[in-house]
């Protein structure tokens, strides 16, 4: 994919291309993000058009990083490897581009280890920092970085994504995968192509339906499979809350073609019958208790197992 094939995020594009054309491009970029937004996209575009190539291939002088198998963050050594890299000359010509992922994940003696290197880079040297949130970025490190913050995809934007990279998909999968995804791709991919999604979302149904029998230790029991899916609680729990909409809307309009979740209108049938508009309303405001804890940092099996007591409970 090139650079202008990328949906979305026009203005930041324009910025970039505008800087590189011109060459004004800033040494430093902070590119913030929800996860499956854009950002690795956009970075590794933006990297390809700066050495002014036109494949999105590997390239000797555009380095990676993220956070190590064996780690949960971007450790002081592992800053210390990406300045040695840095400081090598470029393979080809005279442009050399470090993109960082995960950069709000970088201790904070890392990110005072890579703070003089971000303000003044050796001769040649492009660095991208790629973030979910600035909360945990330094204002220091902040101050000396342009910023990009990447918004949701519109509606059109998002039909435009989705009719080019899956376009034999149905209508009804599109609405579907299009009002999951709330503007961002990679939730849609995920909806898709990845089997523990599709595993995910059946036991999303499962709880929803064992939430309403007197039996809290068998629903304790999903703590676990969620938990094991760490990286996906935002998909987890927005999966909760599109099957309670779906169920409120069958229940009160009763049109299956409002359904979003249209292959599961068994399911929904079944949930609507079984809660009230008031129990499937607090259901909601567990959901959404439980998204601010896991933002905050929460402990993730904590936080599970009190939404699915609360749910219980209700």
């Amino acid at each position: 994919m090139s650079f202008e094939d990328i949906i979305g995020h026009n203005n930041i594009k324009t910025q970039f291309v505008k800087a590189i054309e011109t060459n004004t491009l800033a040494h430093a970029h902070l590119i913030v993000g929800e996860d499956g937004i854009g950002k690795s996209l956009l970075a590794k575009n933006t990297a390809v058009k700066l050495l002014g190539k036109s494949k999105d291939i590997e390239y000797a002088d555009i380095k990676e990083w993220g956070i190590s198998s064996t780690r949960k963050s971007i450790s002081v050594d592992q800053v210390r490897d990406i300045i040695e890299e840095l400081n090598k000359k470029p393979y080809e010509g005279d442009k050399k581009i470090t993109i960082v992922h995960d950069a709000d994940k970088m201790t904070v003696q890392a990110q005072n280890a890579f703070l003089k290197t971000i303000e003044e880079p050796p001769r040649g040297v492009t660095i991208i920092l790629l973030a979910e949130t600035l909360d945990t970025i330094l204002e220091t490190i902040k101050s000396r970085c342009q910023i990009h913050k990447l918004r949701r995809l519109n509606q059109s934007e998002m039909d435009a994504f989705l009719e080019k990279k899956y376009p034999h998909m149905s209508s009804d999968e599109l609405k579907a995968v299009s009002a999951f995804s709330d503007g961002i791709p990679g939730r849609a991919e995920k909806f898709l192509e990845d089997d523990s999604f599709k595993e995910v979302r059946d036991n999303v149904v499962r709880v929803l339906t064992q939430a309403n029998a007197d039996n809290l230790t068998e629903l304790l029991k999903y703590e676990g499979f969620f938990t094991q899916h760490k990286d996906m609680w935002r998909e987890v729990l927005a999966c909760f809350l599109s099957y309670i909409r779906d169920v409120m809307v069958y229940k009160e309009i009763g049109d299956e073609d409002l359904i979003i979740n249209a292959d599961k209108i068994n399911d929904i049938r079944s949930l609507a019958s079984m809660f009230s508009f008031n129990k499937l309303n607090k259901f909601i405001e567990i959901i959404n208790n439980a998204i601010d804890n896991l933002q905050k940092n929460v402990n993730l099996s904590l936080t599970y197992n009190v939404m699915l007591m609360k749910m219980q409970e209700v």
